[in-house]
């Protein structure tokens, strides 16, 4: 890999940034409505913790602004049905964890949906196990659901191995397996409670690509909205290319360029997809970031859930913030800075703290 490299075309390190950027809608350009954002970058993050707010949220005001209310990602969800909750692992930089994608996708989506069991064996070898278990929670969605996830009894004949938090949780363990193999679905939720029913019920009819093309589809887009990504991403879609500064091997999207870039100031979930994978995010941003929320307080440097700031292509600091829904505010305990700061940057910084407090409905408290 490394001789490889070495003869690969180079991408200039303040290029590769532009590029990233860009293609994570982060530049000064928009796509205008949160359908195209969503079917661009893949998904919605759906982490529900809600500290200042949910990732969801977060990462469609930071590319559309003004264009959306707080409302609208979950209105595409529960009533306009054009976004779903999906739980799968379909690429390694994607956790097991909730996201919000497009109904568009669902033909890319179902074939890794349909053999996620083949995929995670002991999961499925319990399900087996439990049969009588799903199919009486199967039949109670067919004939009453939606159901909340309160209202399904545990009936398990196996409960769910486990050491850690997810002991006995066998009810919404057998409800996630039945929802990352395309056989239940979330219609809604009721603050951080899920309501259930049979996916046939929410989610609309498609024909799954094939396997082979489903991968490829699935990679491209990945690639298309990250702009340059490591091999064991995206595999061998796009350009082969070298990044300045970095070791191995990249590819870089068809048709990325950062041709007249023209950046800009935006305030970021701690789990955007431009800073998520860490060790890219250090490669091409140089920028020591980590989420603190389970770090013990005293050893926090940043703040529970530091927001990065993004400066055109540059990642210049975390926001300490919280959301004091008690008083209505939005406050700021600190901006951590990684330079100094010049008046340009620090009001560009308090006013998209502003926009995000109108766009949280709440007043702006700064220190």
């Amino acid at each position: 890999m490394a001789t490889r490299a070495a003869t690969l075309r180079e991408i200039p390190l303040v290029e590769a940034r532009r590029i990233a950027v860009r293609a994570q809608l982060l530049d000064a350009r928009g796509l205008g409505d949160l359908l195209s954002v969503v079917e661009h970058l893949g998904f919605l993050q759906a982490n529900v913790t809600d500290i200042v707010m949910p990732s969801a949220e977060h990462v469609a005001w930071s590319r559309l602004g003004d264009e959306i209310a707080y409302a609208d990602v979950r209105r595409a969800v529960e009533v306009e049905q054009r976004l779903f909750e999906h739980l799968g692992q379909p690429t390694p930089i994607e956790p097991l964890a909730m996201s919000l994608r497009p109904t568009s996708l669902l033909p890319e989506l179902l074939p890794a949906m349909r053999s996620w069991g083949d995929d995670h064996p002991n999961v499925a070898a319990w399900v087996e196990q439990n049969a009588a278990f799903r199919d009486r929670v199967l039949d109670l969605l067919h004939d009453d659901g939606p159901l909340p996830q309160r209202a399904v009894p545990d009936t398990a004949d196996w409960p769910w191995d486990s050491s850690g938090w997810n002991a006995n949780r066998n009810v919404a363990m057998l409800l996630e397996f039945l929802q990352c193999s395309g056989v239940v679905a979330v219609v809604e939720r009721i603050g951080s409670e899920r309501v259930w029913d049979l996916a046939e019920r929410v989610l609309p009819p498609a024909e799954p690509l094939d396997p082979d093309v489903a991968v490829t589809r699935r990679h491209e887009r990945v690639l298309a909205s990250l702009g340059l990504a490591r091999p064991r991403v995206v595999g061998d879609v796009g350009e082969p290319v070298r990044v300045e500064g970095t070791r191995g091997e990249w590819r870089l999207a068809r048709g990325a360029t950062a041709e007249g870039f023209t950046g800009r100031v935006a305030v970021l979930s701690p789990l955007d997809r431009l800073i998520f994978d860490r060790k890219r995010m250090r490669e091409l941003f140089a920028f020591d970031y980590a989420l603190e929320q389970y770090t013990p307080a005293a050893r926090r440097r940043w703040g529970a859930f530091a927001l990065p700031v993004l400066d055109g292509d540059a990642l210049v600091a975390k926001v300490d913030a919280r959301r004091d829904r008690d008083a209505g505010v939005l406050r700021v305990a600190a901006i951590h800075w990684d330079l100094e700061p010049d008046a340009r940057l620090r009001d560009a910084v308090a006013s998209e703290l502003a926009r995000m407090a109108a766009f949280l409905g709440v007043g702006l408290a700064l220190p």
